[in-house]
């Protein structure tokens, strides 16, 4: 499949109801009322606050795939890449109909509506729902593990997103999109069924490469049986973590959706096509690790007190902080560091010259400082992209 045909099947099925950050179970519902006689739309259970969980069933092949977004409900991009995917399949052509004759796919497009609501890591008892595959203490989990084990996937793909501090490797290149074939053991072991995942991982990567060079990455595989993909890989289903990052400029995450989407099409039309049996699974390995190497912004060279007597010159780290205003996600810059940055790099970076840097009240910046503009000469300095 060629990456100029994916593109252009993006580009007719991308579902325009759906952008930037904030997704909801309101801005789905409307959605699933369109899908068709071909899905299967169920209310596979209820939240902590009794919002619908929805699932939904297309295919008719042998080979099941599991795949689930938004467990973490600001983590929205794979969710947008879902319905993308939909469309496609609803839309008949021969990719989709290759994958849908070959495979059956469950997908729970929102887990945890009510985190989505409030645009929130957790769920609203204040569990994060990746911690508690083992206790299940949550009615979000107990339905993912209903539907693990009434299923039976034969793959799973946990679909998350990662926020914009991660490097593709200690470099200055953003780790737009990042997989992990999780561990299943303490130890790390290469298994059978995580060299299946590492060898789907691979091919993806191999198309991503092509679009987004040296700009995807794999998470740490430290072994954590409370993680659910630790715990479906442990009961040996072969399980890929997704996870959606940062490219230049795009905090609406409208890029990254369109990579997710590709990764989506050319991995599943891989698994469509071949008999997977974790051979080609080393080129897993060339793909860098994550690094915290990355700051919103740094402002370079400023001249900062260390005392009432003592100036110095250092840099100043600024992340950017997703705040739920009015039914969107509004970015607020906020300074998080005062120091020495030579390992790390900005998405975007200022040079203060050994200037003196201040707030909007002239008075000189220091850490927790929250505003779109710094002072810098006199000049009124915008520190969001744009």
């Amino acid at each position: 499949m060629y990456i100029e045909e994916i593109k252009s099947l993006f580009l007719k099925h991308r579902e325009t109801n759906l952008f930037h950050r904030y997704i909801t179970n309101k801005h789905i519902e409307p959605l699933l009322n369109n899908l068709g006689e071909y899905v299967v739309i169920e209310t596979i259970g209820e939240s902590v606050l009794n919002n619908p969980i929805y699932g939904l069933k297309i295919g008719t092949g042998n080979k099941r795939i599991l795949m689930w977004s938004q467990m973490h409900g600001n983590e929205s991009t794979t969710t947008k890449g879902l319905f993308d995917l939909l469309n496609t399949f609803l839309d008949k052509n021969v990719y989709s109909e290759n994958i849908l004759d070959t495979c059956t796919l469950y997908i729970i497009p929102i887990l945890n509506p009510d985190g989505a609501e409030a645009y929130t890591r957790i769920n609203a008892n204040r569990v994060d729902l990746n911690r508690d595959a083992q206790n299940l203490s949550q009615p979000e989990s107990k339905v993912l593990r209903r539907v693990f084990e009434s299923f039976k996937p034969h793959f799973c793909y946990n679909l998350h997103g990662q926020r914009t501090i991660f490097g593709a490797g200690n470099t200055n290149k953003s780790a737009t999109v990042s997989f992990l074939a999780p561990a299943q053991d303490e130890a790390c072991t290469i298994t059978p069924n995580r060299k299946i995942a590492m060898e789907v991982i691979g091919v993806m990567n191999e198309t991503l490469q092509k679009i987004i060079p040296n700009q995807v990455g794999v998470y740490d595989d430290a072994f954590n049986l409370n993680c659910v993909g630790d715990t479906f890989q442990n009961e040996n289903i072969p399980t890929i973590l997704f996870e959606a990052g940062h490219y230049e400029d795009d905090y609406e995450r409208e890029i990254t959706r369109e990579l997710i989407y590709i990764s989506y099409i050319s991995s599943l039309n891989y698994i469509a096509n071949n008999s997977i049996m974790g051979n080609n699974y080393e080129s897993y390995f060339k793909i860098p690790e994550n690094e915290k190497c990355f700051h919103d912004v740094i402002i370079r060279n400023a001249r900062v007190a260390v005392s009432h007597s003592n100036e110095k010159i250092n840099d100043i780290a600024i992340q950017y902080q997703e705040k739920l205003i009015h039914d969107k996600i509004e970015f607020i810059p906020k300074i998080e560091k005062i120091e020495k940055l030579d390992d790390f790099y900005g998405h975007k970076e200022i040079d203060a010259n050994g200037l003196k840097v201040f707030d909007i009240n002239n008075q000189l910046v220091n850490i927790n400082y929250e505003n779109d503009f710094v002072i810098i000469n006199n000049d009124k300095i915008a520190l969001l992209s744009k």
